[in-house]
Formats: C-alpha cells, structure tokens, sequence
C-alpha cells in the first residue's frame, strides 16, 4: 500500500461526510430507529480510500452496507464494530494496517469511539454506503468517507467484501472437558473436519481471502484456543491447501494471546481486561489466500471442536465481481453474552443464534465418558 504513495497518477479526490450545511456546528446524522440512511453514492470508476465514522453507541445494532456497481444484493454486510474489528460491542484503542480505533473508554460497552478503515475500495460503476439502524433508538453518527475518481479501473482491481458469522453458542462436542487435556485429544480430519469446523468463510468465484476478525466469548476459561485453522482452496481434499498448528498459531502469536495488536496480528480487545471477551485478527496482506472457483476457511474450536463457547468472526475478501455475502443474524441474536455481578455469563435464548452441533462418534463418546470419571 505504501508503494502507491509516490505514483503520480490522474485521480480527483473526493469526500461524502455528515458535516453540518447549514454552516453551523450540527456535524452528525441522526438515523430513526429502523431506518436506513445512505452515507455516500459515488459515480465511477474510483476508489474508496478511507472510511472513518464515530458514534457513541450501537456497535452491534447498526449494519454497515457497501454495494458496488448496481449489484442487487451488497458485498459489505457487517455490524458496524465488528467490521472495524471490535467485537462484543466493546470499544478499544487498537491500531492494524487497515483498521483502527480510539476511544477515552477502553474496555467499556457502547461508549463512544472513532473507527477507520484504509482497505483499498475499487469500484467501476457506483458505489453506495449505507447504514443501517437495527436498534430501537435513534442513532447519531459522525462519518467520513474519502474516495477517488479516475479515468478507468484495470480488470486486476477486485472488489473488498466482508461479512460476519456468528455461532452462539458453537456446537462442541465436549465443552466440559478442559482445553489441553488429554480427552479433548481427538482425530479430527477429513470430512469431520470440513463439516465440523468453525466457518470463517465459504464463497465462490474467483478472489483472494484477506484475513479476519475473530471474536471469543470465553464461557470456560481461562484458554480457548488449540484449534487448528484449516483453509480448502477451489473445493475439498484431504489435507487442505493450508492447515495450522493452532488458534493463536494462525493469529502470528504463540503461547496464548498478549495484551497487543500489531499491523498484521493481535488482539483489538484481550480477555484478561475484559473477563472473557477476546477479539483477535490477521491480516494476509503478503500472503493472500487466492482462489479461482471457491474458498472455505475454517477453524477448530478446541481440538476437534470440543468447545461451545460463544464465536463470531469477520471475514474480509477481494472478489472478480461483486458478491452477496451471507445475511448477518437478527439484531437481538447479534448482542453480546452478558455477565451478573458475579460474573456468571447470563444465556437468554433471545440473543442465542446456535451454530451445527457437532455429532458426537464413538471416540467422542469414549472420552466424554473418561472425564466424568475422572472428575467423580
């Protein structure tokens, strides 16, 4: 990205903000609870440079929306934190190479924070960006977004996507057995594996997998990790075209994760400051997962998905033409799991959007067994 700086190319830059034309100091937007509200359309071709919002609120009720070139269906369909790489609705002063956050409230629900997003946005026709309110009150939202426009988009400029999955909780086979104990130490391969894993994303078409936001809310402690990321590259074979060594192994770090957020890996929230909610991302910005018919990146949740804690990821991509992510969970089955003064996680089925069960096969079964009789 940084090699662009010095080309001195025929470009027109332009900026879709919410400040006041009235001249006075009114600088935000307020969008009706329920409404949707376009916050720029942009004639092509031209390129989206730099995304910054802040707000004080709704991080899991607001939808992010980016359509390109009069598609029927957006390529961007995000909750608005989880898309800046906040998970849990939690606001944090992070920095990556293409998203960042600052706030006075660090570790806190719903205060206020100011997000950017410096992906590369290319687009030839139109692009459209919109916000969604899910929530059930009016929402106040600063914005800018900073563009381009050029002559002509070279065919090699795939279009950015990202959109966001979520399994609350995800199905594990084993969720009392501890992380790293022998019983959880299963065979977990082939197509057990391609249908048990956690799904980052699965698309078709030509592209290439960026990287993701990968958000834990952690029910069991203190680690939730040991899952190997698996990723199967134009359809299914055994081994996949990359497979891990482990959650925080495929996050670039090692032994667990630490309080720290690099340009390429970290974590934007860490659990130890915030009681169990983690979010963590990478970015494959030298390494890009290209593909030419279709994509699955996957992850273990605990060793052979023996965890049920609760997952949500964002996953982030260039494709040939635009493409229709998948639909976000309803807006109550997207709100954080919350703790009591106890700090006993507090699972109301309202906000519950449950991932595959994992079927439980004899080996399961056998160490399941083991367990309960190690513990009576």
């Amino acid at each position: 990205m940084q090699s662009d700086i010095s080309c001195l190319r025929k470009a027109r830059a332009g900026r879709a903000s919410s400040w006041d034309t009235t001249g006075r100091n009114a600088d935000a937007w307020v969008i009706p609870a329920g409404e949707t509200q376009v916050l720029a359309d942009i004639n092509g071709p031209g390129l989206i440079t730099h995304i910054w919002m802040t707000q004080r609120n709704h991080y899991r009720d607001c939808l992010l929306k980016i359509t390109w070139d009069n598609a029927a269906h957006p390529s961007v369909l995000v909750p608005l934190g989880d898309f800046f790489g906040l998970g849990h609705a939690i606001v944090n002063s992070y920095q990556s190479q293409l998203f960042t956050a600052s706030t006075r409230w660090n570790n806190q629900f719903e205060m206020g924070c100011a997000l950017n997003c410096y992906a590369p946005m290319p687009f030839r026709e139109r692009a459209v960006v919109e916000l969604i309110n899910e929530s059930s009150e009016d929402h106040r939202q600063y914005f800018y977004v900073d563009y381009e426009l050029v002559d002509e988009m070279p065919q090699e400029r795939g279009y950015f996507h990202a959109e966001f999955r979520r399994a609350n909780p995800f199905g594990g086979w084993g969720h009392e057995i501890l992380v790293n104990r022998p019983e959880a130490n299963i065979v977990n391969t082939e197509r057990q594996a391609w249908e048990d894993n956690y799904v980052i994303l699965e698309t078709q078409g030509r592209g290439h997998y960026i990287g993701c936001t990968l958000s834990v809310t952690n029910f069991q402690g203190p680690w939730w990790g040991e899952g190997d990321d698996m990723i199967w590259v134009d359809g299914y074979k055994w081994p996949p075209d990359l497979h891990g060594t482990g959650s925080e192994d495929y996050l670039n770090q090692a032994w667990g994760m630490q309080r720290n957020a690099f340009l390429r890996n970290g974590s934007s929230i860490y659990e130890e400051d915030t009681d169990g909610y983690q979010t963590s991302y990478v970015l494959h910005l030298e390494n890009p997962v290209r593909f030419q018919k279709e994509v699955k990146v996957t992850i273990e949740h605990g060793h052979g998905n023996h965890l049920a804690n609760e997952m949500a990821s964002v996953a982030y991509w260039y494709a040939a033409t635009p493409t229709k992510p998948i639909e976000p969970p309803p807006v109550a089955q997207r709100q954080p799991v919350p703790r009591d003064n106890q700090g006993n996680w507090l699972h109301d089925a309202v906000n519950q959007a449950p991932g595959r069960a994992v079927p439980v096969n004899q080996e399961m079964q056998a160490m399941k067994k083991r367990w309960a009789e190690r513990q009576a």
